[in-house]
């Protein structure tokens, strides 16, 4: 049979795109559908943003830590508008910089939602398209949770679309992305309030490193509420009234601008494919089902990133999405591996991880894991005399001394972090860290010292 395309995708973000243009180096004929920006989550409302205004975040920080260098007193304020203004703007510029590469690789954009009339015909607004094989790429979203007065709170999303600062802010959620928005939004002189469910934030990470970033996030002025819910959010003259129980107490009321929720959770984008129209099967969770190579139970379906909910990166999405398109179209059989993969948090401390965590390691190996750990004042502290502290850690299996883990949270730990994630992707052992040369003198260096 002959079809419009060789593979057509439905969602335009990181792994879509990836896998399109992986897919047209190969000589397939693809075609992709997106019903927004290009560039997904990630570049529109994730970690391109979000980064930029972390960035604008340290800059109070830095001023004041360079008078201990030496040099004068700085007085500065945060213009929010044309911050949000510059941020938005290069969202914009890397739209024009995917759509370039779409063209460049001979890949059709079609504008609308897709969805399956069969598993070969795609409907992209008023017009049907036949594809050999499709990648459904389509994502996630935020999800709000049954509040009382919940209309009146915003998810991580628009928060690069305010128009002002926010004085005083509550966030909802100990995640990653709660917390992240928290320090954002402390750095730039927000009053935060964080409402967590536990007792601590990032649940799932190691737990030095969760106690590492719990208490610098404190130390820099964010309030954490933990084993607190929210129980109701009222619109008032003077503000918006949120409620709060924390354990067994009496509720008590905070008065701000903006409640976000930043951390409530995500799903997978599923519901609006027409998937009920094909063989392809869902999770408890509403997720794609997929094996090992991101085939559904659909012969020609296939899916990456989020709307599997396996790893919700945005490379782990990229790195499935050209694992098919070499296994499919380019006749290089490959899957994508999940063991190893690195991941940052960038919070104020930041923090970094790769591989098992401590308690992972031990519950997996038993009394056969050491814990080498490490904690300073990094050098660049001591002039300005601040209390800012680094931790390392390395989680290792003594009966074959490899590396099984290796956590850190501080300055530049993404950035350190990605290094080392290669040397345990490599099977790296302790000793191989022992006998490496550090470079001196770097926060970095302690990784291949600690005894």
């Amino acid at each position: 049979m002959s079809y419009d395309f060789d593979l057509f995708v439905i969602g335009a973000g990181s792994g879509g795109i990836a896998t399109a243009r992986r897919a047209a180096e190969y000589g397939a004929k693809v075609g992709v559908a997106e019903f927004d920006r290009l560039g997904g989550t990630c570049v529109n409302r994730g970690c391109v943003p979000k980064k930029l205004m972390v960035y604008a975040s340290h800059f109070p920080d830095l001023f004041a830590e360079a008078q201990g260098y030496g040099w004068s007193a700085v007085e500065s304020s945060l213009d929010w508008e044309k911050m949000i203004t510059a941020v938005n703007n290069e969202v914009t510029r890397l739209n024009g910089i995917y759509q370039k590469m779409l063209d460049n690789s001979q890949v059709e954009v079609w504008e609308g939602y897709g969805t399956f009339i069969d598993a070969h015909t795609i409907q992209v607004g008023e017009r049907q398209v036949t594809a050999d094989k499709v990648l459904i790429a389509v994502g996630g979203y935020p999800i709000k949770p049954d509040i009382p007065g919940i209309e009146h709170a915003i998810t991580s999303d628009d928060i690069f679309h305010l128009q002002e600062k926010p004085q005083r802010i509550v966030i909802l959620g100990g995640g990653y992305i709660g917390s992240e928005f928290a320090c954002i939004l402390n750095g730039m002189g927000s009053e935060v309030t964080q409402i967590i469910r536990h007792d601590k934030i990032l649940r799932g990470f190691d737990e030095d490193l969760r106690n590492e970033i719990q208490e610098g996030m404190g130390k820099h002025g964010i309030q954490i509420l933990p084993n607190s819910q929210l129980t109701a959010i009222e619109k008032t003259p003077e503000g918006i009234n949120v409620r709060i129980r924390r354990g067994d107490e009496e509720e008590e009321t905070v008065v701000v601008d903006v409640v976000s929720l930043a951390a409530t959770g995500r799903k997978p984008n599923t519901q609006k494919l027409g998937l009920e129209n094909t063989q392809v099967q869902l999770d408890s969770k509403g997720a794609i089902i997929v094996d090992q190579y991101s085939q559904t139970t659909e012969e020609n379906i296939y899916a990456v990133g989020d709307c599997t909910d396996n790893i919700n990166l945005t490379p782990v999405a990229i790195n499935e999405g050209r694992a098919f398109a070499d296994t499919v179209f380019g006749n290089k059989c490959r899957r994508m591996s999940y063991e190893n993969v690195p991941t940052a948090i960038f919070t104020t401390p930041e923090a970094a991880t790769v591989g098992l965590t401590e308690a992972q390691a031990r519950a997996k190996y038993g009394n056969a894991i050491k814990v080498y750990r490490s904690r300073f004042r990094p050098m660049y502290y001591t002039l300005p005399g601040k209390d800012e502290k680094t931790m390392m850690k390395l989680v290792v299996d003594q009966s074959n001394n490899k590396v099984l883990g290796a956590h850190m949270v501080g300055n530049s730990a993404a950035e350190i972090i990605q290094g080392v994630a290669i040397a345990l992707k490599m099977g790296a052992t302790k000793a191989d860290f022992d006998a490496t040369v550090g470079i001196h003198p770097t926060s970095a260096e302690e990784f291949v010292t600690m005894r």
